[in-house]
């Protein structure tokens, strides 16, 4: 991409989840017009855009109109058909690419492309059949069994102690292409989030430091408060070179796990802005969300800065729902009250257990203090402290 797009054209997404939603909101403050891309007639991004596009990822019609509509066009999550992205790709700028999509897509193609760049990943073994299965070496075991494809927020996943446990697991996951990770001994997780645009240039967030609950983000923090400055800049190198390698344009997510040991580690890879990253909305002078807006319109990347220290906690479905199983709105009164409490709903109707309904961050001027205001609001809302 030589000439920048302007604000006033207009940047199209494929998905019209929260992720969607966020990116149209940033791209509407530069002043850019947005199409989105989502079967669903009330999908979030689709609510807020200015023109939404309520086909399947692989409708012709849908993609041509998409096409007509935008002058370059990205994506929101990482399970759009690489085929879609393709024919998008073949007449307008589309970032980051079909192919860098592509690698994030399978699990066993990720880890290849991690041990490519030097970047150490768990053991593993790629399970294409029965045979594979068998002759799984007794190092890989206890391990993780996840499949290649489609696996998020803990989906697709079966821990295994033994080998009658993995030949049972391969039966419930369906057979399909599976990656078997050993198992690891996890001291914490972190994420890295970098911005890479056409000409090579990159900038990052600062690392975060996150906790998962059953397979799904629960809390973030920024600064991470315990990880070693060393370590840190071990996986923005790592991040970057990953980047890289892909040739990558956009917005990426990789996150690291730090051993008992003191080792890092990459896990996975999102090529899209990430929940860990929300915080930046808040708390940083360029989100996560303007960084995708400007790598895909060819604009300039500046070094966002951190001006507050954060924590997000993850609003799921589940906290529409008493003790007894009966919807019920949560107490956001409550919760704004307290002092730098910044609260984003996605605009979905219907909560469910599990789902992603909202974030809420709060910032401060160091990190104890939005640490103890966010244990507050969580217990406010009846989460666990962290």
């Amino acid at each position: 991409m030589k000439v920048p797009i302007q604000p006033g054209s207009t940047l199209g997404v494929m998905g019209g989840g929260q992720l969607g939603r966020m990116f149209v909101h940033a791209a509407q403050s530069l002043g850019y017009f947005t199409a989105v891309l989502d079967p669903d007639p009330v999908s979030p991004a689709g609510r807020v855009a200015h023109y939404h596009i309520a086909t399947a990822y692989l409708d012709e019609a849908g993609l041509a109109q998409l096409m007509q509509r935008s002058h370059a066009i990205t994506t929101e999550f990482e399970n759009v058909p690489a085929p879609a992205l393709r024919t998008l790709g073949a007449h307008r700028p589309v970032a980051p690419s079909a192919d860098a999509v592509a690698v994030c897509q399978d699990r066993a193609a990720e880890k290849s492309h991690f041990m490519q760049c030097g970047v150490p990943c768990a053991l593993h073994a790629v399970l294409d059949s029965d045979a594979d299965v068998e002759r799984v070496p007794a190092s890989l075991l206890p391990g993780i069994l996840k499949t290649a494809r489609l696996g998020y927020d803990g989906k697709g996943q079966v821990n295994v102690p033994d080998r009658q446990a993995l030949q049972a697991a391969w039966n419930v996951l369906g057979r399909v292409p599976c990656i078997l990770e050993q198992r690891l001994a996890l001291h914490r997780e972190v994420s890295v989030i970098i911005a890479r645009d056409a000409l090579g240039h990159s900038v990052s967030l600062p690392v975060q430091q996150n906790l998962h609950r059953d397979g799904i983000l629960a809390v973030t923090q920024v600064p991470a408060p315990d990880l070693d400055p060393a370590l840190a800049d071990q996986a923005l190198d790592a991040a970057r070179r990953i980047a890289e390698a892909m040739r990558y344009v956009g917005v990426l997510c990789v996150e690291f796990f730090v051993l008992a040991d003191g080792r890092l580690v990459a896990n996975e890879m999102a090529p899209r802005p990430h929940n860990s990253g929300h915080y930046s909305i808040d708390a940083c002078d360029v989100s996560q969300f303007e960084l995708q807006v400007r790598t895909l319109a060819g604009l300039p990347l500046v070094q966002p800065r951190l001006h507050s220290a954060a924590v997000m906690i993850n609003l799921l479905g589940d906290l529409w729902f008493d003790g007894a199983g009966h919807q019920r709105e949560p107490d956001w009164s409550a919760v704004l009250r307290l002092p730098g409490s910044h609260l984003h709903l996605y605009g979905k109707a219907d909560p469910r257990r599990g789902r992603k309904m909202g974030h809420l961050t709060v910032t401060a001027a160091d990190a104890a203090h939005a640490r103890a205001v966010a244990i507050e609001a969580a217990a406010v809302l009846g989460l666990p402290a962290f």
